[in-house]
């Protein structure tokens, strides 16, 4: 009986196999089954040091679907799956079906959830073994990522509470006789409009082509990507406070043409602070808080820059897409949102898809230097970027270091073509 062929990726361990035929199985162009060749990939990027760049590159790269496939399978090596949730190299897509493979243990699952980023935590809290796994919750709940609303979840689940966002209702509500007056109550204070105008064209067509994903976010409310928005905020004043005033004297908003309680009487202006609220002029961000899904929406495709700049951080991705199709945004903005860390993945994998985005020098250059941009992104950027570009993000610490080898690579060559002409 004839011995069994040896499988490639045992060629590849025993060093048997041509450095042609190395190049090839490095850009996953060998003919093996899709699950070998992710296999093989996945060695080559840890373990060899010619080819463990091409490797990493390509895996970024490799077909969505086959990737999913793989993380579900629990036959799949327990070295690709660790490949797969291990952070530098973390897909959102694929994520789902990694939580739920069992060929993944739950420390893996649990290290990931320390360090995990809001989206990958939001992606974590569908998962329902991450629900049913208290050490991981707990690991979770630790995250200085975090957002209000999931902690809120995690302690729910924790403590057995379905609903915890009930927990917080303030005291004065619940002391009050239920029933509807007390909802009309609540709309009336709110001072906002909780619906958007449907008959806007712009908004009507972006509305009817997103109609799936709204329905699905129901009446979530905004939250901001990162730190540094306080939705709690008093609105400020029309006028900017007088010099020398004290910080801790700043009054409560009166209505127009009615006097600023006095700077040195803080008391007085806390004993009438109930009777002003409806005097309170919103800022932005309680004006944004207030508003539903398609309000925000509606703000996003027809508010000004200030309004854009907040609602690109919201953490309901359709509302964050829907700043890029706003007809007023400049490239300004742009070259900003192609920066910024505190802002969905899908965010910055939208703008690419942009012609007009495209254009600009800047919006490229800022994706790729972004630690945010996912690897697959960046890699396929950098062959636009100038060489003096390509320098500065091979010594780039925040970038990944598979990008800033390529970045190395590509600046050298360059060079080295230059020096040739």
């Amino acid at each position: 009986m004839p011995p069994t062929p040896m499988r490639t990726l045992d060629q590849i361990r025993a060093s048997r196999l041509p450095a042609n035929m190395m190049q090839f199985a490095a850009r996953g162009a060998l003919s093996v089954p899709p699950a070998e060749s992710i296999e093989i990939l996945v060695y080559l990027a840890r373990h060899n040091k010619v080819f463990g760049d091409l490797a990493r590159m390509t895996l970024a790269g490799w077909d969505e679907k086959a990737c999913i496939a793989a993380a579900a399978d629990p036959q799949t090596s327990v070295v690709v799956l660790d490949y797969f949730i291990s952070p530098d190299n973390l897909r959102p897509r694929i994520l789902p079906a990694l939580l739920e493979n069992p060929a993944v243990p739950d420390d893996k699952i649990a290290k990931l959830a320390v360090s995990a980023t809001a989206e990958t935590i939001h992606i974590m809290l569908g998962s329902p073994r991450v629900k049913a796994s208290r050490p991981i919750l707990e690991m979770l709940r630790s995250n200085p990522y975090i957002k209000e609303d999931d902690l809120k979840q995690i302690t729910g689940i924790i403590e057995g509470r379905s609903h915890p966002e009930q927990e917080s209702v303030p005291e004065a509500e619940s002391a009050a006789q239920p029933g509807p007056a007390s909802s009309d109550t609540s709309t009336a204070e709110s001072g906002s409009p909780q619906t958007a105008d449907e008959h806007d064209p712009d908004l009507h067509a972006y509305l009817a082509e997103h109609a799936s994903e709204i329905a699905a976010e129901g009446e979530k409310k905004f939250q901001a990507i990162g730190s540094g928005l306080d939705l709690n905020a008093e609105a400020r004043p029309e006028h900017a406070e007088e010099k020398g005033a004290p910080a801790t004297a700043v009054p409560a908003l009166a209505s127009s043409g009615a006097a600023a309680a006095p700077a040195h009487a803080p008391h007085q202006a806390q004993a009438h602070k109930p009777h002003a609220v409806e005097g309170k002029r919103e800022n932005t961000l309680q004006k944004i808080s207030a508003l539903d899904v398609k309000g925000r929406i509606q703000l996003a495709l027809k508010g000004n820059k200030e309004e854009r700049s907040i609602l690109i951080r919201d953490g309901t991705k359709v509302v964050a897409l829907a700043v890029l199709e706003a007809p007023k945004l400049t490239d300004g903005e742009v070259e900003k949102f192609a920066g910024q860390k505190n802002v969905l993945e899908a965010v910055l994998r939208q703008i690419p898809l942009k012609r007009r985005f495209m254009k600009n020098y800047i919006v490229v250059r800022n994706l790729v230097a972004n630690p945010r941009t996912p690897l697959d992104l960046g890699l396929n950027l950098m062959k636009n970027l100038l060489v003096v570009d390509l320098k500065n993000l091979s010594t780039n610490k925040e970038v990944s270091e598979t990008i800033r080898k390529l970045a190395l690579k590509m600046y050298k060559q360059k060079i080295e073509e230059a020096n040739k002409k």
